[in-house]
C-alpha cells in the first residue's frame, strides 16, 4: 500500500520516453529496452570502436552498448544521466553491458576498471561523475577493481554536447595525469566513458595510463556516435 501510495504521488516513469513504469520495469521501460539501438559489438567482434581511435592509442578491445541518435532515447538517457541528476541511469546501463560483457572472453581477464575522470570543479558542481556507477556495476559483473583515484583530470574544459566533430577534435587538448602509477602496472584496464565521439578524450587518457609499465587498455562506453 505504502508503494502504491509513493507511485501515486512520485509515479516511476521511463527515462527514455517517459511513459509510466509498470512494477516490475526500473529505469527503463520494457519497450524502450527492445528498441535501443544496440550495437552488440562484443558478440561481433566488431572493431569499430578500436577503428576510431586507430593510430593514436593501442586498444585490445572496444565496445559500446548503444548507437548514439541525435534526439533519440538514447540521447535523452544521456542528457538525463549527466545533466538532470538521474545518476542510476549509469547504474542500469552498467548492470546492462556487464551482464554482457562476463559472458565474453576478451573481457573475462579485465584487472581494473577506471572511469575517465572529471576535473574537480566539475565534479563538485555536479555532485557525481556521470560513469562512475556505470563503472562500478561493469567491474563488479567482470570480478574487477574499481580505482577512481588513479587517473585524474587536471584541465577543466567546457561542455561540448553542442559543438561539432571538428570542434572537439580541436579542442581536445584534455590533459589527464597519473596519481598510482604501480596500482596499474601490469594490469589489463577497461576504461569507461558515457559516449566516444571522436576519441579525442580516450586517446588522451591512454597516453598517460600506458606510462605505466605493461599495460593493456580495453574500452567501454554507453554510447559510440
Amino acid at each position: 500500500m505504502f508503494k502504491s501510495l509513493l507511485n501515486l504521488f512520485f509515479p516511476k516513469v521511463c527515462y527514455a520516453c517517459s511513459t509510466l513504469l509498470s512494477d516490475n520495469e526500473d529505469t527503463i521501460c520494457i519497450n524502450c529496452r527492445h528498441d535501443f539501438p544496440v550495437t552488440n559489438f562484443h558478440f561481433d567482434k566488431d572493431e569499430s570502436l578500436k577503428k576510431v581511435l586507430y593510430g593514436r592509442a593501442k586498444i585490445e578491445n572496444g565496445t559500446a552498448l548503444f548507437r548514439f541518435e541525435k534526439e533519440g532515447p538514447v540521447q535523452r538517457l544521456i542528457h538525463g544521466l549527466k545533466y538532470r541528476g538521474y545518476e542510476n541511469i549509469g547504474f542500469t546501463l552498467g548492470n546492462w553491458l556487464g551482464g554482457e560483457l562476463k559472458d565474453v572472453e576478451a573481457y573475462q581477464d579485465i584487472d581494473i576498471v577506471i572511469p575517465v575522470p572529471l576535473h574537480k570543479k566539475k565534479l563538485q558542481k555536479r555532485g557525481y561523475n556521470q560513469v562512475a556507477k556505470f563503472g562500478q556495476q561493469i567491474a563488479l559483473a567482470l570480478n574487477a577493481n574499481y580505482i577512481d583515484n588513479a587517473l585524474v583530470k587536471i584541465t577543466n574544459t567546457k561542455s561540448q554536447t553542442k559543438k561539432t566533430r571538428l570542434a572537439r577534435w580541436k579542442n581536445s587538448e584534455e590533459l589527464f595525469a597519473m596519481k598510482n602509477i604501480t596500482a596499474i602496472e601490469n594490469k589489463h584496464i577497461l576504461l569507461v566513458d558515457d559516449i566516444i565521439t571522436t576519441g579525442a578524450t580516450i586517446e588522451a587518457c591512454s597516453l598517460v595510463l600506458n606510462q605505466a609499465k605493461n599495460v593493456k587498455i580495453s574500452v567501454a562506453t554507453m554510447a559510440i556516435a
